[in-house]
């Protein structure tokens, strides 16, 4: 490694698909050049769609309580502590409670401006495996409840689907046609496995708008951000950064947006980003 300061000052790091392998671990060499960034002065903040108790055991695995950009934005966390909830509005979450249900799909209710993380469901059909996965990865944050209207008592975080490529690629323009401004609606897809996530969230969030708040708490400017994804949801914040990476197991649409592209997730995409541009091996 060559010696003196990063040109970058803040890494951002995407979770599922970029920091993760395809086994959700960290290799060894992806948490050893984080050691050497933050040892040099560089800030390392994980951004993400997941929720906080999720996103926290990762964080676990890289040491220490980072700072933790959640739910695509809506939330985010430094030192264990709540910085900032823009939850969205109660009314417009039960509209698209609404239309998921009227399109087939199963909606999850994300609640907890506290970052507990709590889920709604009023069930999920068995064919819907993706989200059958997920709420059993999840409990025992899941509670099932017969009407999500009558249980819903706050502004939620975030209102979910999730299920086959095609299925969501349908409800998007329903959910953007009875939504409108009212919500932002940002989508996950994974081609190889025919499956996608969407996310409805307040409509001023996003990793980028979220990554934007922290530079100017911290003092860091956009140019000394390195920013890595892997998903749709990413696309801002990678647009957004100084340097902005996407991993090579990325939808192709998405590799060929024109931004420098890594290696896998299962080939340390991010270990080496991070020896290319902030270690200089």
């Amino acid at each position: 490694m060559t010696p003196g300061r990063s040109p970058f000052r803040l890494l951002a790091l995407d979770i599922d698909g970029t920091l993760l392998r395809s086994d959700k671990a960290v290799s060894a060499r992806t948490r050893t050049a984080i050691d050497f960034a933050r040892a040099r002065e560089v800030r390392v903040v994980l951004v993400t769609g997941r929720r906080h108790p999720a996103a926290r055991r990762v964080a676990e695995q890289i040491g220490g309580r980072l700072p933790l950009v959640l739910h695509n934005g809506a939330l985010v966390v430094e030192d264990g502590v709540v910085l900032r909830c823009r939850p969205m509005a109660r009314r417009t979450a039960l509209t698209a409670v609404q239309l998921g249900r009227e399109a087939g799909e199963d909606p999850v209710v994300h609640c907890g401006h506290g970052g507990e993380g709590r889920l709604l469901v009023e069930g999920v059909h068995p064919s819907n495996t993706l989200l059958a996965y997920y709420l059993d990865k999840s409990h025992p944050d899941v509670t099932t409840v017969g009407d999500l209207g009558a249980a819903l008592a706050e502004d939620p975080i975030q209102v979910m689907f999730g299920g086959g490529l095609g299925a969501m690629q349908a409800l998007l323009p329903v959910l953007a046609g009875g939504l409108g401004g009212a919500a932002r609606l940002e989508r996950t897809v994974y081609p190889a496995h025919g499956v996608a996530l969407i996310d409805v969230l307040h409509p001023d969030v996003g990793k980028a708008e979220a990554l934007a708040f922290l530079q100017a708490r911290w003092g860091i400017a956009a140019a000394e951000t390195l920013a890595i994804g892997d998903n749709w949801n990413d696309r801002d914040m990678l647009e957004s950064a100084g340097l902005g990476l996407v991993m090579g197991n990325a939808d192709p649409a998405m590799r060929a947006l024109g931004l420098p592209v890594l290696p896998t997730n299962d080939e340390d995409g991010v270990a080496v980003a991070l020896e290319r541009y902030v270690l200089q091996k």
